[in-house]
């Protein structure tokens, strides 16, 4: 017992040591990979397709202002007062998700969770990765600043087969940089965030259009972005 128990304290000390360092680091060094990427590579692979992953990164002052409010309008409201979590959103997302008519699981996530499960963790769903959602999120909300979570955000999320980020999205769909999307394209970039591998923005159908102009809705009624 007293062999089990060194051993848990240790593997505790350990996780929560190099978890503290990988958060720092990537608090100054962008990241170079994520287990999704890796994942859908292996994935592309296994459907007889190359290895790919388009990446491209974008500092957070070249990045359009339209894209930065979009991502806000879009996934997290309170992005700027939240400390990481959103438990109202939360609530409403399991109480949703609970009602017996309801075939569409909702999500509560803020934009700093989804940034500590797409850099720190793996792909899927459990109550295990939730409780390391919430640590790493706990941790990224301590060091690092809403303009370094909103950078690394968009600079690493899934926007495409084998396409991460903004800005080689921009560049895939638009032929431009993400520093010159203009409103509209990127609220269609953020419209197809939910399920980037069903819908793009260089295909938009009814459902994601009309997201479309719900985005653009919240970002005028939000104002400017105060970092």
């Amino acid at each position: 017992m007293r062999l089990i128990l060194r051993i848990l304290k240790l593997t505790v000390i350990l996780f929560v040591g190099i978890s503290l360092f990988m958060v720092i680091l990537y608090r100054f060094v962008n990241p170079p990979v994520t287990w999704l990427m890796i994942t859908r590579g292996f994935e592309r692979k296994s459907d007889g397709k190359d290895w790919k992953i388009d990446k491209k990164w974008i500092n957070f002052d070249d990045i359009a202002d339209p894209m930065k409010r979009a991502a806000v309008a879009a996934e997290d409201a309170t992005f700027l007062e939240n400390h990481g979590f959103d438990f109202k959103a939360i609530e409403k997302a399991i109480d949703n998700n609970n009602k017996k008519n309801s075939h569409k699981l909702v999500g509560g996530s803020t934009i700093t969770q989804q940034t500590a499960k797409n850099v720190f963790l793996w792909p899927g769903r459990s109550y295990i990765r939730k409780g390391f959602e919430a640590w790493f999120t706990l941790l990224i909300n301590i060091f690092w600043s809403k303009q370094r979570v909103l950078e690394v955000y968009l600079n690493e999320i899934e926007m495409g087969d084998g396409i991460y980020g903004v800005e080689a999205a921009s560049q895939a769909y638009f032929h431009i940089s993400a520093a010159n999307l203009n409103k509209s394209q990127a609220a269609l970039i953020a419209a197809c965030w939910p399920n980037p591998i069903k819908w793009t923005p260089d295909n938009p159908d009814n459902h994601i259009m009309h997201k479309k102009y719900l985005i653009i809705k919240n970002m005028r009624r939000m104002g400017p972005l105060d970092f």
